[in-house]
């Protein structure tokens, strides 16, 4: 082989090394140019008013100060350090800010993804996959901690998919993954339950005379992971919190995020179960029982809750990503010329470009483009009445929760439901979509209720429209104000 055409070897193979890097830019532009849609769930708002907390006090939350319903109550925020982004961006920034940090951070998973898959399968058919996750995943992406807490979690499980690949335990040095998630997100606790059948993977294919001392290994490894866990501001009782919402039982089925896969209509998550079972059929693709039942557990999850459809995007993948390379073997470049000077070259050369392009194409929108958090749950109009006539104690739509917190104003319910548990959020619902509508007038006396702020369609609106004692003094497209008939503009004292 000449010497120049193994130079134009390694400057290929390097210029491949910057197709994560690539796939994530485009990412990051993507999200950001669609910044708008990742405004669209309330608890935004909320999560950035604690993070806003935590960084005026420097303290964390204890117990709740945001709602009227459950003051005082043992609460803790298993999310805070995406909260303290979330809240720094936003002073800095305005929308701007959680917008740039939630795009960035879906382009480091994709960025991350893609480096995974393409050493077993290949940059092309890599992108392909990140293209197919993005297109799964998109409706749950969100200006929320759960995004930025993403990349941490492609990393963990394809290094620990990686290490079960080589036959090895995984190392020590992973562990500050484990804790930086568990501070980012309560959804560490999936990648602690994965330790296990990952390590039979690695068990499984082990030579028999080490088989014992490698699952020694890995369990030593878990147990590290779980201390990991626990290395936050709340100790092991973010174990305790991040699982809380796991008990809210028939809640779940009413949480958008939480409700179950619906096939009634064609979706691009049934397409890929569909497509799944397709292939495994057409081309016969072999699994070991551990990688099986790991599918089989995402699958699952993913039919349980909608939200882990991301998880099922990401992670499915990466315990394929072995099987389909042994099916589809790529060409290895030679060692020797990766490693020559044209090639970094090349490469650093390449990354800097891409940094500099997207750096400046963010600039560029910015000055141009102002992002709004969507109208449908900023009801600013009706709670610029409601200040004015100094309401104490607003029944709010669940929708609405994370909006007043933001204007301080004392909730009745808002996003945290582990906080006020499945009955009383059960109640409500029942109350206000016209389940129990008998339900309705006796919350309303028994938490001394001064004005009702519901959605404009609801159908707690039309029943308060019929109901002794109450009468509607403002709708607009988004919210209903009713308060109790006689009422002054001076509400009644806050109750002691």
């Amino acid at each position: 082989m000449s010497l120049s055409f193994a130079n134009s070897i390694a400057v290929q193979g390097r210029a491949r090394a910057l197709v994560p890097l690539c796939v994530g830019a485009g990412t990051y532009l993507f999200f950001l140019f669609l910044g708008d849609t990742l405004l669209q769930d309330s608890d935004s708002f909320w999560q950035i008013k604690i993070g806003q907390w935590i960084l005026d006090h420097r303290a964390m939350p204890m117990i709740d100060f945001y709602s009227f319903t459950r003051t005082g109550a043992p609460w803790i925020s298993t999310s805070w350090l995406s909260q303290v982004a979330f809240a720094f961006s936003h002073a800095h920034w305005g929308w701007a800010g959680p917008v740039i940090l939630t795009a960035a951070a879906v382009a480091l998973t994709v960025a991350i993804f893609v480096h995974l898959l393409e050493a077993h399968i290949g940059a092309p058919r890599a992108v392909l996959f990140a293209m197919l996750a993005l297109l799964l995943s998109i409706h749950h992406v969100l200006a929320r901690p759960h995004i930025l807490a993403l990349p941490v979690m492609v990393a963990w499980v394809g290094l620990l998919m990686a290490a079960a690949s080589r036959r090895s335990a995984p190392s020590w040095t992973w562990l500050p993954l484990m804790a930086l998630w568990a501070n980012l997100h309560g959804g560490f606790v999936l990648g602690l339950a994965l330790i296990g059948p990952i390590s039979l993977e690695a068990v499984e294919h082990a030579e028999k005379g080490r088989r014992l001392a490698l699952f020694m290994r890995w369990v030593l490894f878990g147990i590290g992971a779980l201390i990991a866990s626990c290395c936050t501001p709340y100790g092991w009782r973010t174990l305790q919190g991040a699982t809380n919402i796991l008990s809210l039982g028939e809640l779940l089925t009413l949480i958008v995020e939480w409700m179950p896969a619906n096939f009634a209509t064609f979706t691009p998550f049934e397409g890929a179960l569909l497509a799944l079972i397709a292939f495994g059929y057409y081309r016969g693709l072999v699994l070991s029982a551990p990688r099986i039942f790991l599918i089989l557990f995402l699958t699952w999850s993913a039919l349980s809750h909608v939200r882990s459809i991301d998880a099922f995007a990401f992670l499915v993948p990466l315990v394929l990503a072995k099987p389909l390379g042994e099916m589809f073997p790529q060409p290895q470049p030679a060692a020797a010329a990766a490693e020559s000077w044209p090639s970094r070259y090349v490469t650093a050369l390449g990354a800097l470009m891409i940094v500099a392009a997207s750096w400046t194409s963010t600039s560029l929108y910015l000055g141009q483009h102002r992002f709004t958090f969507t109208m449908t749950q900023t009801p600013v109009a009706a709670v610029d009445l409601l200040e004015q006539r100094k309401v104490q104690r607003v029944f709010n739509a669940y929708q609405f929760g994370g909006y007043l917190i933001s204007r301080d104003i004392p909730v009745f319910v808002d996003g945290r439901a582990e906080l006020y548990g499945e009955k009383f959020i059960m109640d409500f619902f029942r109350a206000t979509e016209g389940k129990k509508p008998e339900l309705l007038p006796r919350l309303l006396d028994q938490h001394k209720i001064d004005a009702t702020l519901l959605g404009a369609d609801a159908p707690g609106a039309q029943i308060l429209d019929q109901l002794k004692g109450w009468k509607r003094i403002y709708a607009d497209d988004i919210a209903v104000i009713h308060v109790r008939d006689g009422a002054d503009g001076a509400t009644a004292a806050p109750p002691k």
